[in-house]
């Protein structure tokens, strides 16, 4: 019997914890065990859904939202701090650019973002952007559009070190089409330590800067970090 069980289940795309689940249901009736089932069922699904988007997202190390300090951060009138844990910003398709010195919890942040909009049940997706644009031109074709399905099927993209490194024209022009392709259609959260007057120096192109911060800039809450670096204060060499 658990042989036929197995196979129908395999059959109807059942999940493999099924013969752990229901022994440890106690039901009064046929509906309310079927009704239990179901929810089990269901819970396990989601379970391995979130699961398998974390693995996916590509972030390096996981990060929370629990006893972060955002005592140095200046928040704009427009975002409040519990609309930003809400993910109500997600909500409304809107962006995040935090702004401020190397080491100040950018990343951190926006890692317990993305990480916590995954528990919500929804998708985001993780990319330094040196390493976005390198992937984009070095890869194969079947590569460059898993890169571009993945960004699509997200609700969130993070794009952490915006403006670190220098991008050559083509970088550039490759930035502006995944900036173009979400906007208004998916959040999008930046980190960086370049103010908005200085992106042409890493960009090149003025007209290109422009229309990219127009996009970005049209929806967005401007997060800036005020205070020093966490690796600095923490050193061991100090």
């Amino acid at each position: 019997m658990r042989e036929e069980i197995s196979r129908y289940q395999r059959k109807l795309k059942l999940s493999t914890n099924l013969m752990d689940i229901y022994p440890a249901i106690n039901a009064q009736s046929h509906e309310e065990f079927l009704l239990e089932l179901l929810k089990k069922l269901c819970e396990d699904r989601e379970e391995k859904r979130r699961i398998r988007n974390l693995n996916n997202a590509g972030f390096q190390v996981l990060k929370s939202l629990e006893g972060y300090d955002f005592s140095q951060i200046r928040f704009p009138e427009s975002l409040l701090l519990h609309n930003l844990e809400s993910l109500e910003f997600l909500e409304k398709k809107e962006n995040l650019i935090l702004y401020g010195a190397v080491g100040t919890g950018k990343t951190h942040l926006s890692v317990a973002l993305g990480v916590q909009a995954i528990n919500q049940g929804k998708k985001a997706v993780f990319y330094r952007v040196h390493n976005l644009i390198n992937q984009l031109e070095t890869g194969d074709v079947k590569e460059v559009n898993k890169v571009h399905k993945k960004i699509k099927q997200a609700d969130l993209l993070i794009l952490d070190e915006w403006g670190y490194l220098p991008l050559h024209q083509e970088g550039a022009r490759l930035l502006f089409d995944i900036i173009s392709s979400c906007y208004e259609t998916k959040s999008v959260i930046i980190t960086t330590n370049i103010e908005f007057g200085k992106w042409k120096g890493f960009l090149f192109d003025e007209k290109l800067t422009a229309a990219i911060v127009d996009r970005l800039v049209h929806h967005s809450h401007i997060l800036i970090f005020t205070g020093k670096s966490y690796r600095m204060t923490n050193s061991l060499m100090k």
